[in-house]
């Protein structure tokens, strides 16, 4: 059903092909579901999509259950496809593992076209033929959104920790070079079992291994999500990693990456310009990736410094990666950077903890001070910019929506309206236990607060005009007023349907965002 994993329809049939060439036999242990956060966006259904990461981490431990396997193939690419399956596959972790992804669509409308669109929709002034029409065309083939979102942040950390082939994120599907990349991974995952060079999934990840990931997603700009994922990951990996480690590490690492919506161009722009090759080769030589960790590759990352192609012979073939950047003003090398740091910091103050991409936001409104306007969902949020309510200098909070309010799905509905709000000249900022995707952009946020409103949290005691700071520079979110006498307010009575009834214990069961967001993880004592 979906662009981003309809090439995986045919790979099952190719895999057990490339198996048999170096005398191997592949077998499908088990499906996942995954489902699309942009389909599900603003609908009820987004309610589910956090949780499917643990339903996928599920699904995974039970495929892998039998015992009769040597290593496994991991087919993922999504927002928590990818996550999900290395928290099943970790409980696995004396098997070999290597991410096989399907590649990016080429690139269609361009992304601050789309947006244009969008913003102007969402003012009324765009119909919605013209929005569908250029939805169209920016989403037109097989394979993962283009944008660097979550999706693509976890193909740029499969590199980084060294868990895809070489070089494998972002080759598009339908080409030569992707199949012989799922040949070379096929015939890969044959050699590293228990009998040949044995490197299983346990001893791959480590906490060098994530300290990787962590450097990669700053370095790169990437998804505020990961956020949540990477502290999951960790834990079932057996290793406790914090906001506070993630904003340390945020200032230790320049940003040298601009990819949409953090600039202009996409992840296509970003492969030809140097891509994933230039930035582990680069980040190695300056220091901020640890080379000495074992990969699905080799004995260390250097592997990940090159590029794939194909030779004279059309075979599988790697090459350095360019030496310097192909586009400057997308890929520079650590020592030009775009930004000193990576750009997502903790902030903290009496309203909690909660993350700021300030990689996203034009450095002269990472501070903002306004009065609050409270929601308790999206839909009043957006009815209340249609009524000309927002049009001011505003704090908008979205509340009660964290993993044990609503199962904390993303608010990137809200994304053109208040973006319309900036342009219009306001001081606009968004403070949520909610999430927001890596499609988010240029306005402020103070996104995953913790702790969520519902059960005490102190957003839960704000009111319509309490003045609250949001400071980037700083570190702090901070309400300006006492909230001790208040009485906290009332969560909205959440309606059944659409199978979310189903998930209630992993609702109510669900721990902090901060400690990745999971009942699973909390009620394993992981």
């Amino acid at each position: 059903m979906l662009s981003a994993h309809q090439p995986y329809g045919r790979y099952p049939e190719a895999i057990k092909l490339f198996a048999r060439e170096v005398g191997a036999t592949a077998q499908v242990a088990g499906g996942v579901p995954a489902m699309c956060d942009g389909v599900t966006q603003g609908q009820l259904g987004m309610e589910l999509s956090l949780f499917s990461r643990d339903t996928i981490a599920m699904a995974t431990a039970i495929s892998l259950s039998h015992a009769m396997f040597e290593g496994t193939l991991l087919l993922g690419i999504c927002d928590k496809i990818v996550p999900g399956l290395l928290i099943g596959a970790l409980r696995f972790g004396h098997l070999p593992a290597i991410l096989v992804p399907a590649g990016p669509m080429p690139s269609g409308l361009a992304n601050k076209e789309k947006q244009r669109v969008r913003q102007l929709y969402a003012e009324g002034k765009a119909s919605r033929e013209v929005l569908l029409e250029a939805e169209a065309a920016s989403y037109h083939g097989a394979g993962t959104c283009t944008f660097y979102g979550t999706a693509n942040s976890n193909q740029m950390m499969m590199e980084v920790m060294g868990l895809h082939m070489p070089g494998a994120a972002f080759i598009n599907p339908g080409t030569k070079l992707r199949t012989e990349l799922t040949r070379a991974a096929t015939h890969r995952i044959a050699e590293i079992g228990q009998n040949g060079d044995y490197r299983p999934l346990g001893a791959c990840i480590d906490e060098k291994a994530i300290v990787n990931a962590c450097v990669g997603l700053l370095a790169t700009g990437g998804s505020t999500n990961h956020a949540i994922h990477l502290p999951a990951i960790a834990r079932a990996a057996g290793i406790l990693i914090d906001w506070q480690d993630l904003d340390e590490l945020s200032a230790a690492t320049p940003l040298i990456t601009r990819v949409y919506p953090n600039g202009s161009g996409d992840v296509n722009h970003f492969h030809a310009a140097g891509g994933m090759g230039f930035v582990i080769r680069e980040l190695i030589a300056s220091g901020h990736l640890h080379a000495d960790i074992r990969t699905v590759a080799g004995d260390d990352l250097s592997a990940y410094g090159q590029e794939p192609c194909l030779g004279d012979d059309e075979a599988l073939a790697w090459r350095d990666a360019p030496a310097s950047s192909q586009d400057d003003a997308m890929l520079r090398p650590p020592s030009s950077p775009f930004l000193p740091d990576g750009g997502m910091r903790l902030v903290q103050g009496n309203l909690g903890r909660a993350t700021f991409k300030t990689s996203a936001v034009d450095k002269e409104r990472w501070t903002i001070e306004a009065p609050a306007r409270v929601f308790h969902s999206q839909e009043d949020v957006l009815a209340a910019f249609k009524a000309g309510e927002l049009d001011r200098d505003v704090v908008v909070v979205v509340r009660f929506q964290g993993p044990r309010a609503n199962g904390m799905p993303e608010l990137h509905k809200l994304t053109p309206a208040l973006g319309v709000l900036q342009d219009r000249g306001h001081k606009v900022a968004l403070v949520t236990d909610g999430r927001m995707s890596g499609a988010s952009g240029k306005v402020p946020a103070a996104i995953h607060l913790t702790p969520e409103s519902i059960g005490g949290g102190p957003l839960a005691f704000v009111q319509d005009g309490d003045v609250i700071k949001l400071c980037g520079h700083d570190g702090v979110i901070e309400v300006k007023a006492d909230l001790s006498g208040r009485t906290s307010a009332t969560p909205p009575v959440l309606d059944d349907g659409l199978g979310r009834e189903l998930f209630a214990m992993m609702q109510l069961g669900a721990d902090g965002a901060e400690q990745g967001a999971s009942a699973m993880l909390k009620a394993a004592g992981l």
